[in-house]
């Protein structure tokens, strides 16, 4: 897995969500101040539910603290956007530590862009945006006569000094009752899916593979990102 040589990656394994959280804003700090160049953090995190700028504890967070507690589930506030998610085993997660400038809504479309092309290289071909929200979806189904969105990737960023972090956080084999506990991103529409999940209901006789997929999103984001010079203080097309 290589990355570009105007950003580094940096797969850290499994490691609790504080843990990352510092990290980041470590990093965050010193891409800001230009010692560190810009940097890609793929993490797996035991359970935690993060609540972004726009999250509603009371409405969006449909069982008590103190049951979330027991099941060794934390609850942190972060300064991402969007509204409340949960991350756990089996769920890759990417933090993009990138110098983004004004063009937010770009870096957002480039990150949609690396994850489609990597559920495409896992075999999820109906893998797309959904326009009007964050994230990446299959294919919408049809459950008891409603139709739900499938969304398998959620997407949460925040730009402080024009520089990003957080950033997504793909379903692989994730437990996928543990979403709900929430009534996730606030959409009551959307169902959460999974690369596993997908692979069964399509009778698929591949696995879904944790490893698989780091390789999957490290040369999606590769190939992505690749046209745009990162050392910039607002990316842009390499030699534009």
């Amino acid at each position: 897995m290589s990355a570009p040589p105007s950003y580094v990656l940096r797969d850290l394994g499994t490691l609790p969500y504080r843990d990352a959280w510092a990290l980041q804003r470590e990093l965050h700090a010193q891409v800001v101040d230009g010692t560190t160049p810009p940097t890609l953090l793929l993490v797996e995190h035991p359970p935690v539910l993060t609540l972004g700028r726009k999250a509603r504890e009371g409405t969006n967070i449909i069982v008590t603290r103190a049951y979330l507690e027991a099941q060794g589930i934390e609850v942190l506030e972060v300064e991402r956007g969007g509204d409340v998610t949960y991350h756990g085993p089996g769920q890759l997660v990417a933090y993009a530590i990138f110098p983004v400038g004004r063009r937010v809504v770009d870096f957002l479309r480039l990150l949609e862009d690396a994850t489609i092309t990597a559920l495409h290289t896992l075999g999820l071909d109906d893998a797309r945006p959904n326009p009007g929200y964050a994230g990446v979806y299959v294919e919408p189904r049809a459950v008891n006569g409603h139709t739900y969105d499938q969304k398998i990737a959620s997407f949460g960023v925040a730009v402080k000094r024009h520089v990003a972090l957080h950033g997504l956080a793909l379903n692989v084999t994730t437990n996928l009752a543990h979403f709900d506990l929430i009534v996730p991103c606030g959409l009551t529409d959307t169902q959460m899916t999974s690369v596993e999940r997908e692979y069964d209901r399509r009778g698929a006789t591949r696995t879904a593979s944790m490893a698989e997929a780091r390789t999957a999103l490290a040369d999606a984001f590769a190939a992505t990102f690749e046209p745009y010079d990162w050392t910039l203080p607002q990316f842009a097309a390499v030699g534009s």
